[in-house]
């Protein structure tokens, strides 16, 4: 990999008020060597739910790093099953989460590497303040990918 491949962390966050209910996804990617932030968004989903808004996150945020060039990502998330169904160590059972999932799979396949590690929630505050704040205000609320 040349010095110039750029490596980012991808937090992520989704969430329904009422499960299913009104939900957001919050993304957050900053440049891996320094924690510069190159893109956040909050994404209003409209009714879904928690573990569907999850996976919206991930796969928003996929998106978004894969626009960014990003040749390695580690994306980082609150939630235990979406990390787990990802790295193989959960199996995907329910039928509304499994046709997300393998559309996450092909797009992790657009990066060079590809991880998940999972984080207590304390830990992916901003992402979880920009859904949060997509829900309230029933919009997108983007940033400007640098």
């Amino acid at each position: 990999m040349s010095k110039t491949a750029l490596s980012v962390e991808l937090h992520i966050d989704g969430g329904a008020r009422g499960n299913p209910g009104p939900a957001g996804a919050g993304i957050v990617i900053t440049r891996a060597s320094d924690g510069q932030v190159l893109y956040q968004a909050g994404l209003y989903l409209g009714e879904s739910t928690n573990n569907q808004a999850e996976y919206r996150s991930l796969l928003e945020g996929l998106k978004a790093a894969a626009k960014l060039k990003a040749a390695q990502v580690e994306v980082i998330s609150d939630s235990e099953l979406l990390v787990r169904q990802m790295t193989g160590k959960y199996r995907v059972r329910n039928e509304g989460l499994l046709t997300l999932f393998e559309e996450a799979l092909l797009l992790q396949r657009k990066f060079a590497k590809c991880t998940f590690r999972h984080v207590r929630r304390e830990l992916n505050k901003e992402a979880d303040r920009l859904v949060n704040q997509a829900i309230d205000l029933r919009r997108d609320v983007e940033g400007d990918l640098q």
